[in-house]
């Protein structure tokens, strides 16, 4: 059940290519992002973890973006894009915390993973691992970019599982970007589409 509580603040929010958005996100709630291509998705998500020049304010409850160390921020809104970024040569190598048994069965993987060479892994499995990477990390708001492109039926549904219950469990709130209308009826307390910016038309 989500309270009242505003995690995230978003006012008048703007950049070179996106259009200005103003939203509030309370605990435990999922928004879902969709829009035309070039609508500017991915850089607004940028945006919120100062990943990308941008206008306006973002505030995690009431402490404003820029009054916040850029680490501390990102640990607190967490971004996991469309293609996570790996480092290292094995899988474990990339958690500080490594992942329980438990948590990795709840994606449809086994600890054995863990010690895999990244190479050796698929594009799902590096987005599933992506996530609880992301997890690990508890934080309050979590910036989802289209993460089960990749997935066949049955993964993305223990993926949308994983995100609902941390909501729950952690009182945290979420922006996943979805192009699949089904998906965001499953799992959205509700959706936006991303506006589109006004471009000028010369006389």
């Amino acid at each position: 059940m989500k309270n009242s509580t505003v995690v995230l603040d978003v006012r008048a929010l703007a950049g070179a290519y996106f259009a200005s958005v103003n939203l509030q996100l309370v605990a435990g709630e999922m928004l879902c992002l969709f829009g035309t291509s070039g609508s500017g998705k991915s850089q607004f998500l940028r945006a919120l973890v100062d990943l990308e020049l941008h206008r306006g304010e973002v505030f995690l409850q009431g402490t404003e973006q820029q009054q916040m160390a850029a680490n501390l921020w990102r640990r607190e809104v967490a971004y996991l894009p469309a293609e996570s970024g790996w480092w290292a040569v094995r899988v474990g190598q990339h958690f500080a915390t490594q992942p329980s048994s438990e948590a990795l069965a709840s994606l449809g993987l086994d600890e054995a993973i863990l010690v895999r060479e990244v190479d050796g892994i698929s594009s799902g499995e590096r987005q599933r691992l992506g996530l609880l990477r992301l997890l690990v990390q508890r934080p309050q708001v979590i910036l989802l970019d289209e993460p089960s492109a990749n997935l066949d039926p049955d993964s993305t549904l223990k993926m949308e599982q994983v995100v609902r219950a941390y909501l729950h469990e952690a009182q945290a709130a979420a922006i996943w970007v979805s192009h699949d209308p089904l998906q965001r009826e499953r799992i959205a307390d509700r959706s936006m589409e991303m506006p589109l910016m006004q471009r000028e038309v010369a006389a």
